[in-house]
């Protein structure tokens, strides 16, 4: 393995520790220590790669997952779930500024529709398709019910939302996103 493929490597195994442990903990209780324990390398590193603990927790919550084996609709739903888990948990202080101000000012909706698709991109780049099947629609679909999701529970506050576990909305959630997942038959 060369040196990029072992830094990539790394990162990688960096995220998939940080998404688990923030979709687990949330954004406070989650330490660049556990991070790195979880990864398997040094706190350094988790710094180096990417420089805060809040740009980690922005990067894991917002970056195309790294679903690993692309076509397995059931790792691809747990990875959504994961996320979303982690987005319940709370979202930065800019992320929430984005969502708060994408309706009415344009430079947030082109930042928030900018990173959507970005999502949406990486997660249909993922997707096991059928002829004549529609991916980015499919991921569409799905990153909106994430996003919809986040801000009935983060913004809005709506008590269905904000007064389960994250792990019951995980479980209710589980079905569509295995729908939106699975090509069509």
């Amino acid at each position: 393995m060369t040196r990029a493929e072992r830094r990539l490597a790394s990162r990688a195994r960096i995220l998939e520790s940080a998404r688990a442990l923030f979709a687990e903990r949330g954004f406070e209780r989650t330490t660049i220590r556990a991070v790195a324990a979880g990864a398997g390398v040094d706190p350094a590193l988790v710094m180096q790669h990417f420089g805060s603990k809040r740009d980690l927790f922005t990067e894991a919550v917002t970056a195309p997952p790294d679903i690993g084996a692309a076509g397995d609709p059931d790792g691809i739903v747990d990875q959504l779930l994961t996320t979303l888990g982690g987005k319940l948990g709370g979202l930065p202080d800019g992320t929430l500024a984005t969502l708060r101000s994408m309706l009415t000012d344009p430079e947030a909706a082109e930042h928030a529709r900018t990173a959507m698709t970005r999502q949406i991109d990486g997660l249909a780049a993922t997707l096991p398709t059928a002829a004549e099947d529609d991916a980015e629609l499919r991921a569409a679909l799905a990153v909106t019910t994430l996003v919809g999701i986040t801000i009935g529970h983060q913004l809005l506050g709506l008590p269905a939302l904000r007064e389960v576990p994250a792990d019951r909305v995980a479980a209710l959630l589980r079905p569509a996103l295995k729908a939106l997942t699975d090509p069509p038959t």
